[in-house]
């Protein structure tokens, strides 16, 4: 596990104000959107039990999405390809039945390859975006994403024709205000910061209590002037249940070593009286060089406890414990 500084950025880092108010939005990068560092994350509520190991009704999606428009996050993320746009679906109803997004409120969502036969070429991301916009009920997006471009590689991404000229035409014509990169490698998301073309990049279960491997990003996008989302703080759910009720991280079977850790700094939490996932997800609040962080939700009274957590006080000594407990949690 990479290390670095734990501790409380110089200033005082809570981005938050007095409960009761309005959260603090900030620019996004460089982009004109402000936005609060939390995010709220829909993957889940489209309902995915092959990957998340439950289903969500429809009706609890909805009224999740509902809760986070009456929240003081004005940030939503989404996919076309999270549960076959039922995600999006589920987000256009909630949208629908408040009457409209709340002012400044920023929906940010990604164009994916066809489900069916895997074509993402240029024609398929307007049409991936074309039915978000539906789906939704927007008539454009303030932030679209290329979503996972490491199944079709950096060359076919750039090629002529392709994903990347498409979504360029979009922002041209006014239908995506900025553009974005979501996915998983770090080399592969560095080398789409390189290009120019995208304001903002989403990384996600590689900035985390366990695993800073994407620090790397995190400065070579603040080189560019790119603004870092960083996606999945608890790894898929271990750490914000622990180690014993989740046993996954980042969709795949955790090995002894990692539940090892994890169970060492949800002990330290504990002597702490902080929940573990309070201290996962400050852990990548308090990080200057992350614009925001997606969390996903999937049910009401979990939209109020991410709210809660992101509020809680962390001791310094916890941090100084966790920085200094070393890889193998000892």
């Amino acid at each position: 596990m990479e290390t670095r500084s734990l501790r409380e950025p110089d200033g005082g880092a809570d981005v938050w104000e007095e409960p009761g108010t309005t959260w603090e939005r900030r620019r996004l990068g460089r982009t004109n959107l402000h936005v609060t560092r939390l995010c709220l994350g829909c993957g889940v509520l489209g309902g995915m039990p092959e990957i998340f190991g439950y289903d969500v009704a429809a009706d609890q999606g909805v009224a999740t999405v509902c809760r986070v428009l009456d929240s003081p996050i004005n940030f939503l993320d989404t996919s076309a390809g999270y549960s076959a746009g039922e995600s999006e679906r589920r987000v256009g109803a909630a949208i629908r039945a408040r009457g409209g997004l709340p002012g400044g409120f920023v929906v940010a969502t990604k164009v994916d390859p066809d489900p069916v036969t895997g074509d993402f070429s240029g024609a398929q991301v307007r049409r991936s975006a074309e039915q978000s916009l539906e789906r939704l009920g927007l008539t454009a997006f303030p932030l679209l994403y290329l979503h996972d471009p490491e199944v079709i590689g950096f060359e076919a991404a750039m090629a002529p024709g392709g994903p990347v000229e498409a979504l360029l035409q979009l922002q041209a014509e006014g239908i995506a205000a900025h553009l974005g990169v979501a996915g998983g490698p770090i080399e592969l998301l560095s080398a789409f910061v390189d290009t120019g073309c995208f304001d903002v990049v989403l990384t996600h279960n590689r900035y985390t209590l366990i695993d800073q491997s994407a620090r790397v990003l995190l400065e070579h996008a603040a080189r560019a002037g790119v603004a870092v989302v960083n996606a999945a703080p608890f790894g898929g759910g271990i750490l914000a249940k622990g180690p014993d009720v989740a046993r996954r991280y980042a969709y795949r079977d955790a090995d002894v070593g990692l539940l090892g850790r994890v169970r060492w700094i949800a002990e330290r939490c504990a002597a702490y009286r902080v929940p573990l996932g309070a201290a996962a997800l400050r852990f990548s609040l308090r990080e200057p060089l992350i614009a925001s962080t997606v969390v996903g939700v999937s049910a009401p009274e979990r939209v109020d406890q991410i709210l809660e957590w992101a509020r809680w006080p962390i001791p310094e000594e916890l941090w100084e414990e966790l920085e200094t407990g070393g890889a193998d949690g000892s």
